[in-house]
């Protein structure tokens, strides 16, 4: 009996430290949305060039939404809604919540307006903290768990509010900058030496379990990382770096957009649909190769990573250089024998650098997304969450591919070797390009 409430109240204090932990990070988090929003315009928030990219004002409401939804409706005893109607304007794709304002037609929701958005960030904000201070809620233990998951949603959203701005921006012929670079923009005449790490294979172990009894923030997975499962892996090897601007160049330089065996039936589809002559937001002018970044029109860096690449350009590159995309299983495998550090957002350089010269695997996490050639599915004796939050993952293991790694503009807190993100292989927005794999018979 001593035992068993020594036990009961070890676990009572951990899980009232990662409470007082959480709200930190509940109240860090959230700020820092705000914060990457300040060097905006007004009419910058309203900006959406494509179906694929929402708004920054969309981005601040849908986050404050899904906090509004998932914890403060259904578990706050007396909560009154910042505006009905929100529930409808901000829904991004639950069905089981009801139905959703058109994806496409964001950009023309002028009201509510900017203002106004931060008025509900801040509402739901001091209702949430004012709920999560009574720790000894029957809802306590669920309440975290879906505070964590909003946590890490939003920095996903983060994330994409540098990826849909970016983008939005390109699309004015003035090729605004979010931010005025300083400094020199060329680093280094050539990028450090390609070389080939090889890996035995064998039984691996794939994904994560969940911990039904860890309370920790940092510890958090999301349920397509799971269960845990074994794959047997053949031997490859996989570069040391990602791919560079100036190795692409020698590509397109060499045909590659011209010559249809290098590339995938719905590949050739695309560049013969869409006219894709270089990566999205290259551009070839009198003065040479240039790329629309953070920091407005660039001169293309031949030492910085390939990125803004769809799958099927990073898949036609890799055959041009005699090379594949690695799988998912074989990245994750190299990856948990790294350290996890890497260009992420927090250096506040919003585009990906030089590989430096180090021994091993560099650039793996951070700097740009590594398609693979792994579908997007399901691992074995996966299941998502009961109710309308088990659709965040799991409805759209379809039709798409998994990259891994991070970028320039990810949150090193929402990354570890398990993390799968996925996109459709026609996808280009994205900080996407490529690290090149070959078959252990190659050696």
């Amino acid at each position: 009996m001593h035992m068993q409430t020594a036990t009961a109240h070890m676990e009572s204090a951990t899980f009232s430290e990662a409470w007082t932990r959480l709200i930190d990070q509940f109240q860090q988090i959230r700020q820092q949305s705000e914060r990457y929003c300040e060097p905006l315009t007004i009419e910058d928030y309203g900006l959406q060039a494509i179906v694929e990219t929402s708004p920054a004002k969309w981005h601040l409401a849908h986050t404050t939404w899904f906090f509004e939804t998932f914890i403060l409706r259904p578990y706050m005893q007396g909560y009154q809604a910042f505006n009905p109607h929100y529930e409808y304007l901000f829904n991004s794709y639950y069905n089981g919540i009801g139905a959703q304002f058109p994806r496409g037609k964001r950009g023309l929701l002028s009201r509510p307006g900017v203002e106004e958005i931060y008025q509900y960030r801040a509402y739901v904000n001091q209702a949430l903290l004012a709920f999560m201070e009574r720790a000894g809620d029957a809802h306590s233990k669920t309440v975290m768990q879906r505070v964590t998951l909003g946590l890490h949603h939003e920095l996903q959203h983060q994330e994409l509010f540098f990826t849909d701005l970016k983008y939005n921006f390109f699309c004015n012929p003035l090729y605004p900058a979010y931010q005025d670079f300083t400094g020199s923009w060329l680093e280094n005449e050539l990028a450090s030496t390609l070389n080939w790490i090889s890996y035995e294979g064998g039984l691996s172990q794939i994904g994560c379990n969940a911990k039904a009894k860890d309370f920790n923030f940092d510890d958090f997975i999301y349920d397509n990382e799971s269960p845990q499962h074994q794959v047997f892996l053949t031997p490859f090897r996989l570069a040391s770096r990602a791919v560079t601007n100036a190795e692409y160049l020698e590509f397109i330089e060499d045909g590659g957009y011209q010559n249809p065996n290098l590339w995938l039936s719905d590949g050739w589809t695309q560049v013969q649909t869409h006219q894709w002559h270089h990566p999205l937001y290259w551009q070839q002018t009198d003065h040479g190769w240039q790329e629309f970044t953070l920091y407005g029109l660039q001169t293309l860096d031949p030492a910085r990573s390939i990125c803004h690449l769809s799958a099927y350009e990073a898949d036609a590159f890799a055959r041009w250089a005699g090379a594949r995309l690695p799988t998912e299983f074989e990245w994750e495998f190299a990856a948990r024998q790294q350290a996890l550090q890497g260009h992420f957002v927090a250096k506040a350089d919003w585009h990906p650098g030089s590989a430096r010269e180090e021994p091993g695997l560099s650039q793996l996490f951070g700097s740009v997304w590594e398609w693979t050639s792994s579908g997007y599915s399901p691992y074995p004796g996966f299941s998502p969450a009961a109710g309308a939050v088990g659709e965040y993952n799991g409805k759209f293991m379809c039709n798409q591919l998994v990259l891994r790694g991070g970028s320039c503009v990810s949150d090193l807190r929402q990354l570890r070797p398990s993390y799968r993100n996925f996109f459709y292989p026609p996808d280009r927005w994205q900080f996407s390009g490529l690290r090149l794999a070959q078959h252990g018979e190659s050696l």
